[in-house]
C-alpha cells in the first residue's frame, strides 16, 4: 500500500503513545495489542534508565525526560515518513487516465490495451468507464473517448470512429427464424434497442429501417437495454436482433458469433471521438497516438 507506514520499531510506538496520551489509542492508530505498546515503552523506559511516562487513571502523562524524547523522537518520525513518501512518489510510474463508455471499454479497448501496455510498460493506464453513452467527460481524465456528433465537441476533438451500424444476431437465431433477406423480414423480428432517457444521439432501428424505406414502431417482441454491453449480450444469447456498431462487434462478426443480416448505415459525422485536457504530457500523447493508429 503507497501510504503504509515504514516499521522503525521505538519512535513510532513512543511518538503515537506521547502524542495521543493514550496506550490504548496508540495501540489501535499502530495496530497493535495494548500489552505489545507497553511491552515496547517499559523496554525503552529500562534501556534510558528514567521513567518515560506518568501512568495515569486515564491515559498517561510525559515526564520531563519523556517530553525531550518526545520531541525527538516526533521529528525523527516525520522526516523518515516525508523520505518514505517521496521515495514511492519517485518510484510510482506515471499514469494516465482514459474516461469512456463500457460499450467502448469492454469491445475495443479490453481487447487490446494489453498490447499497449506491453509496448509502453513505462507508465500506467487507468480506464474510467461510465454505464451510460451519454454521460458527460469525467474532468479528472487526462484522455476521453467520447461518443457524439462532431457539433458537440471542441475543434480539437478527433473522430477515431465514425458510426457505421448493420444489423446483427446470432447464426442460431437467424437459422430458426430466417430469411432476413430484407428489411422488411427484418423489421417482422424481435429486435433489440439500446434505450436512453433522452433523445437517442446515436443510430437508432427506426433510423436503419427508414433508410431502407420501411416504417415500423416497436413492437412487444422487442427488448429495450440501458447499455450496449447488454445488447450485444442479448444478441449473443438469440434474444433478438441488433444493431452492431461496427468498430466494436467486429470480434464477434470474424469469430462467427454475430452474423450481418443486411447493408451498413453510416453517419460520418457522428462516432467516437479522442479528446485531450491540456496541457498534453508525453504518456498523453503516447496513449492518443496509439489510439489513432489503432482506430485507422
Amino acid at each position: 500500500m503507497p501510504d503504509r507506514k515504514l516499521d522503525i520499531g521505538w519512535p513510532r510506538i513512543f511518538a503515537s503513545v506521547a502524542r495521543l496520551g493514550s496506550i490504548t489509542h496508540a495501540a489501535a492508530e499502530l495496530g497493535l495489542s495494548q500489552p505489545a505498546v507497553s511491552y515496547q515503552i517499559k523496554r525503552l523506559e529500562e534501556e534510558v534508565g528514567v521513567r518515560l511516562l506518568h501512568r495515569l487513571h486515564r491515559g498517561i502523562a510525559l515526564t520531563e525526560e519523556g517530553e525531550i524524547l518526545f520531541k525527538a523522537a516526533r521529528a525523527g518520525v516525520e522526516l523518515i515518513d516525508e523520505a518514505a513518501k517521496e521515495i514511492r512518489k519517485k518510484s510510482r510510474l506515471p499514469a494516465v487516465r482514459l474516461f469512456t463508455d463500457y460499450g467502448f471499454a469492454s469491445f475495443w479497448l479490453m481487447p487490446r490495451v494489453a498490447e499497449f501496455r506491453r509496448r509502453h510498460s513505462d507508465f500506467e493506464v487507468h480506464i474510467i468507464a461510465s454505464q451510460a453513452i451519454e454521460s458527460d467527460i469525467d474532468g479528472t481524465a487526462e484522455i476521453a473517448v467520447m461518443f457524439g456528433q462532431a457539433d458537440e465537441f471542441s475543434g480539437d476533438a478527433q473522430l477515431l470512429m465514425p458510426e457505421r451500424v448493420v444489423p446483427v444476431c446470432a447464426p442460431n437465431f437467424k437459422e430458426r427464424f430466417a430469411p432476413f433477406d430484407t428489411a422488411d423480414a427484418i423489421a417482422t423480428a424481435p429486435l433489440l434497442h439500446l434505450d436512453t432517457n433522452a433523445e437517442p444521439r446515436w443510430l437508432s432501428w427506426e433510423d436503419w429501417l427508414a433508410a431502407q424505406g420501411v416504417s415500423r414502431k416497436p413492437s412487444h417482441g422487442d427488448l429495450g437495454l440501458n447499455t450496449y454491453s447488454l445488447v450485444i449480450q442479448a444478441a449473443l444469447a438469440e434474444q433478438g436482433i441488433a444493431l452492431g456498431w461496427l468498430g466494436l462487434v467486429d470480434s464477434f462478426l470474424e469469430n462467427g458469433s454475430l452474423v450481418r443480416l443486411g447493408p451498413e448505415l453510416e453517419r460520418k459525422d457522428s462516432g467516437y471521438w479522442l479528446i485531450t485536457n491540456p496541457p498534453a504530457s508525453n504518456v498523453t500523447e503516447k496513449l492518443s497516438a496509439w489510439l489513432v493508429e489503432e482506430c485507422q
